[in-house]
């Protein structure tokens, strides 16, 4: 009887999911509730692709604290615009450790990305809110990922655990 219970509720849970779903014709945020975040190389030599990733480090690990605190993405776009300087500082103190002579910009600001893929989520291409970091000339390739949800930016690490409520209550349900 158990099992029985078990298995209705999830086909009512799946049925109530897929009916939300197709009458808000969308299966993830809109655009607008995503904030993301560009680090973009001076070029595509791999010397500029290198360091972008060192650079990227430090600009994560200098923002995820703030992050974490944000509720939603106003919140998290109005700390980002305050911590611009301190970002961009950060930036050129790292190229300069590393024997770099140009430097960096970041703002926040409105542009038109093609379709991305992070894990299971899917982006689609249209125009999305981000913290535009771009070293030097800014013209090589980028590292991404969101700021908003916290994505990729956890207080305790740059890793993130996705869990299933519904799967925890069914699995401590058979226990």
């Amino acid at each position: 009887m158990k099992k029985l219970f078990a298995a209705a509720f999830v086909v009512i849970i799946l049925g109530a999911t897929l009916v939300f779903v197709n009458l808000h014709g969308e299966t993830a945020r809109a655009e607008n509730d995503y904030l993301r975040i560009h680090v973009r190389a001076n070029s595509n030599a791999q010397i500029d692709q290198d360091v972008k990733y060192i650079v990227k480090d430090e600009v994560v690990k200098f923002i995820t604290p703030y992050v974490a605190g944000c509720v939603d993405k106003q919140t998290a776009i109005d700390v980002m615009s305050g911590l611009l300087g301190e970002i961009e500082k950060i930036c050129d103190e790292t190229l300069a450790e590393h024997g770099f002579n140009y430097s960096s910009r970041a703002q926040i600001r409105a542009e038109n990305f093609p379709t991305r893929v992070y894990g299971d989520l899917t982006l689609e291409q249209g125009v999305y809110d981000a913290l535009i970091v771009e070293l030097g000339s800014g013209t090589g390739d980028n590292w991404w990922c969101v700021i908003y949800p916290p994505l990729c930016f956890t207080a305790a690490s740059a890793d993130v655990e996705y869990r299933s409520a519904i799967a925890d209550i069914i699995n401590k349900f058979f226990k």
